[in-house]
């Protein structure tokens, strides 16, 4: 009796894993949308702000755990491409119902939309006191991406990259 109560035990703990994991593979699929949809506006924001290509390095690796972002202008064009999308205010800040409609509008329901506008929002609190823009927005895209892989929700580069590549072409 132990042993199959010890075996329904290890099945609900297998199902509970399985059903966390669809849940990062789910949210990691998002996330790619997410990006994906949010990288339209780089080629427009490439020509406005005259991108150097080291910037350009930066986009290509920004889910790369392991890779650090270190160029201002990175958060200069995360601006702009924000912009594009009606995704901050006048005075700078993320506009919350327009960034929890960009997530719903790319995969995310309605909790998982919540829940990034939230991470959003305690980066740019914490972030706060940096006074230049591109600084500040280049600091918050640290903390999201750090959120971000906490909850294994990232996805490969060569994924999104692949889909960018594709929409390029269509």
């Amino acid at each position: 009796m132990a042993l199959l109560t010890r075996w329904r035990m290890l099945a609900l703990i297998a199902a509970c894993l399985a059903v966390r994991l669809d849940w990062a593979m789910a949210s990691q699929d998002i996330m790619k949308k997410l990006t994906v949809g949010f990288s339209k506006a780089l080629d427009q924001c490439k020509t406005e702000l005259a991108i150097q290509e080291n910037v350009l390095q930066d986009f290509y690796n920004f889910w790369r755990e392991d890779y650090t972002l270190v160029n201002r202008e990175m958060g200069c064009v995360l601006m702009c491409m924000a912009s594009k999308f009606d995704l901050i205010t006048e005075d700078m800040k993320v506009h919350h119902k327009n960034a929890h409609e960009f997530a719903k509008t790319h995969g995310a329901d309605d909790e998982m939309a919540k829940q990034l506008v939230s991470m959003i929002h305690e980066c740019e609190k914490t972030h706060e006191g940096v006074v230049d823009d591109c600084g500040r927005v280049l600091e918050m895209a640290k903390c999201f991406k750090t959120k971000i892989h906490e909850l294994k929700w990232a996805p490969s580069m060569e994924v999104v990259l692949e889909e960018v590549m594709t929409e390029i072409q269509s």
